[in-house]
């Protein structure tokens, strides 16, 4: 399921998608398959204050660093957005961005609609795709595999009303998740077609 509200940007130096999911959608296992379709495509690292859940590793998946530091990088200007979500802090680096873009690299951002607006406002030729379940039912029970507390997962999906309306209402294209193959060919494609490659 494709949308094209808003006008599509247009194509310079560099480029940067960002993707946003609420959570239990499948944006990391995403993200794998369009790295696997887009190998040039650099994927941005995120900092968070959380704690790392069982499998993920600093450096690869999120630079994992306490509330301190996150905030010295804030007073610091390093990030090109920052936003505080389900109670952790993330934000995406600047440095990384820029660079990327230099290099006439296509930059994908895996982070939330609140980082997503803050990056549209900076980088006006963003291209922003969502991502949603095919039912809450099925984010439900994403979530309960991840591990999450009932108390987390009502908070997440009570969080993903919100999202949801500011991925119909801002984002340039929407996809339904119901088969992450699927799925993957069908934002590479726009990808493809939107950035010139």
């Amino acid at each position: 399921m494709t949308s094209k509200q808003r006008a599509k940007p247009r194509h310079n130096c560099g480029h940067i998608v960002v993707l946003s999911a609420p959570s239990g959608t499948g944006k990391t296992t995403l993200v794998k398959k369009l790295k696997q379709i887009l190998p040039d495509i650099v994927v941005s690292v995120s900092y968070t204050t959380r704690k790392p859940r069982q499998k993920e590793k600093n450096r690869i998946d999120y630079f994992f660093v306490d509330e301190k530091e996150f905030r010295e990088k804030i007073k610091k200007n390093f990030f090109a957005e920052w936003a505080f979500v389900y109670g952790n802090f993330y934000g995406t680096p600047k440095n990384f961005i820029e660079e990327n873009l230099k290099k006439n690299k296509i930059v994908l951002l895996t982070i939330d609609t609140n980082g997503a607006l803050q990056i549209k406002e900076k980088y006006p030729d963003t291209l922003l795709i969502g991502i949603l379940p095919p039912s809450l039912k099925e984010q439900r029970e994403r979530l309960k595999k991840r591990g999450e507390t009932d108390e987390n997962i009502r908070h997440r999906l009570k969080e993903s009303s919100r999202e949801r309306k500011i991925l119909l209402e801002k984002y340039h294209y929407r996809f339904i998740n119901r088969d992450i193959e699927k799925t993957a060919k069908k934002i590479s494609s726009i990808i493809k077609k939107v950035c010139g490659i």
